[in-house]
């Protein structure tokens, strides 16, 4: 009987990061991938992902790279995403399965039409909701996405069979997959993982301005240090992602602006009852929450 193939026989990862590198070893370890051909600027840090076992091999030339690959995911910050896509395009398969995981999908889709001039079925926009505030290769690990969501925004050009791939290749994972329209994805992300980056950033970037920042930081406790743990990531990706969902962005910042100012003028007028009944509903949600 012949060897059951893998899913996927030859994949061209361009961006061997942390989730480029966690999605090549856990596919490595379901068994559904053959040969995985790492893409990127960093020349040591694709050598890395070849010593750990991550890549087979590397080409940093993208169009070379994506030579006979019938899926390529596309892993770099979302300002990078247009150039990659207008070196790949002319050299890929005819029947090449492309996705990305950026955290903004209406600027990719726009990318996606510009070089394209439409929509092509065998592109999947996609986002997996994990990470940490670490990068590089040496930060991928193989149960990243377990137990977490990965979405999925299929247009009505997508063909079926390029989402169906793309959700069994997250399954694969142990991500649970869900589909969503592009701007709504970028309005709930814009809520939940924009902003709260942008504040930790904003916080830690305040405060390290100080003139007394040293004694300030020395006796930090663990709140500060679990609120702005995310300021420690690749902040050439977070400008890009305020940059590519500027306007969801936008609208949430000016609706946290005004929560903030009504908080801080309920604390100049010593209005103890507003300052309770925020913390109070703030705590009824946040325990409600489903977080993991």
């Amino acid at each position: 009987m012949a060897a059951k193939l893998p899913l996927i026989q030859r994949l061209c990862m361009i961006g061997v990061g942390l989730i480029g590198g966690s999605l090549a070893r856990a596919l490595r370890e379901a068994g559904e991938v053959g040969e995985v051909i790492g893409c990127g600027r960093g020349e040591v840090n694709l050598q890395t992902a070849v010593r750990l076992g991550v890549i087979d091999h590397y080409d940093l030339d993208p169009a070379r790279a994506v030579a006979g690959a019938d899926v390529v995911v596309i892993a770099v910050p979302l300002g990078a995403i247009e150039a990659v896509l207008r070196s790949i395009v002319p050299h890929l398969a005819a029947d090449a399965v492309v996705t990305d995981v950026g955290s903004a999908k209406s600027s990719v889709v726009a990318d996606v039409a510009r070089v394209y001039g439409q929509i092509p079925p065998n592109f999947v926009p996609g986002h997996p909701i994990a990470g940490t505030e670490n990068s590089g290769v040496e930060a991928s690990f193989a149960t990243l996405f377990q137990r977490r969501r990965v979405i999925l925004t299929p247009l009505a050009e997508t063909a079926a069979a390029a989402h169906g791939l793309i959700k069994q290749m997250w399954e694969l994972t142990g991500a649970e997959v869900v589909d969503m329209g592009v701007h709504h994805h970028d309005a709930v992300l814009a809520a939940t993982s924009h902003l709260p980056h942008l504040l930790a950033y904003t916080l830690v970037d305040t405060l390290a301005r100080l003139d007394d920042r040293a004694e300030i930081f020395r006796y930090a406790a663990g709140g500060f240090r679990d609120f702005t743990r995310i300021a420690s990531s690749d902040p050439t990706m977070w400008r890009d992602i305020c940059v590519a969902n500027r306007e969801q962005l936008l609208d949430m910042i000016a609706l946290f602006n005004a929560d903030l100012a009504q908080l801080a003028e309920a604390i100049r007028h010593d209005d103890r009852a507003a300052i309770l009944a925020t913390f109070q509903q703030a705590k009824r949600a946040r325990d409600n929450l489903y977080l993991e």
